[in-house]
């Protein structure tokens, strides 16, 4: 049976994503999407394997999405120079990148509210070539948090890095996510105090140099 051309699995990703978010996860069916998209069970099994090899696709696609936004931003923020505001300021931009995701492509953005990563990897359908590069984010953002780290605190060991993990995680999870609420520029304008309080509060001697993983 052929492959479905790139375009019919971008087809097949989106229809996906939309029925997900619509519908809840439980709605995605290969049966579902073969009706929805006029392709064939036998065609979307030949592409992902099984329903989980499905959803992993299109929670990798969200999440390399968000990722790349949140670098764009990261990026853009540190344009202003090599300044202590200057890095403070991409800490900010980090956290804020779940909001302006949300924004930009909502449907990728609730996707990743509403499936679990961990129950995914969990179900024990994945492949192991799809569970790696699932995995492999979180070594992109490590990389990012000690990046960070260095910028604001010239350092990047596990305090150091676990600062930045709070404010690009923990605080955009509580303040913008919680509730899956949609983003308003009050919530993220207390975001951004937030963070720049954290960050404002001095870190203790390092104790070692090994960067904090995520989750």
């Amino acid at each position: 049976m052929p492959r479905p051309r790139v375009h019919d699995l971008e087809h097949l990703l989106d229809a996906a994503e939309q029925m997900a978010v619509e519908s809840g996860p439980a709605a995605v069916t290969v049966r579902a999407l073969s009706e929805a998209t006029s392709v064939s069970n036998g065609a979307i099994y030949h592409a992902f394997g099984s329903r989980a090899g499905l959803m992993g696709r299109v929670w990798l696609r969200a999440a390399q999405r968000f990722l790349d936004v949140q670098r764009a931003a990261v990026d853009d923020a540190s344009t202003a120079g090599f300044s202590s505001e200057a890095a403070v300021e991409a800490v900010v931009a980090a956290a804020d990148s779940p909001a302006e995701f949300l924004l930009r492509q909502p449907v990728s953005g609730r996707f990743l509210l509403t499936v679990s990563r961990q129950e995914l990897l969990g179900s024990g359908e994945i492949s192991e070539d799809l569970a790696g590069e699932m995995r492999r984010l979180d070594r992109v953002l490590v990389e990012l948090f000690a990046d960070l780290a260095r910028s604001v605190f010239d350092r990047a060991d596990r305090e150091a890095v676990t600062v930045i993990r709070d404010c690009v995680v923990e605080l955009p999870t509580a303040l913008l996510l919680h509730g899956r609420r949609t983003p308003d520029p009050a919530v993220r304008r207390r975001l951004a105090a937030a963070v720049r309080a954290v960050l404002a509060v001095p870190l203790p001697p390092a104790r070692d140099t090994t960067p904090t993983t995520t989750n």
